[in-house]
C-alpha cells in the first residue's frame, strides 16, 4: 500500500461521509430508502486515517551498539 492510494482512500471516504450526511435516507411514498450506513463509512475513514497518519510518519531511527573488535 502506498501513501496515494491511502490518501485516495480517505478522500473516498470523507466525500461519502458528507454526501451520506446531506441525505442518508428519503421517503417516496411508503418507501424508504437508505444510501449507505454512515457508521461504516465512518470506521473506514478512520482506518484510513490511521493508514495515511502511519505512512507519511517518518520512520523512527534504531539505535544499535556496535562494540569495534580487532579480528
Amino acid at each position: 500500500m502506498t501513501l496515494a492510494h491511502a490518501q485516495e482512500m480517505l478522500t473516498a471516504y470523507q466525500a461519502a461521509e458528507l454526501a451520506i450526511l446531506k441525505g442518508q435516507s428519503y421517503a417516496i411514498g411508503d418507501r424508504q430508502l437508505k444510501r449507505a450506513d454512515l457508521n461504516q463509512v465512518v470506521e473506514q475513514r478512520k482506518y484510513w486515517q490511521r493508514q495515511v497518519d502511519v505512512l507519511s510518519s517518518t520512520p523512527k531511527r534504531r539505535v544499535r551498539r556496535v562494540i569495534p573488535r580487532d579480528l
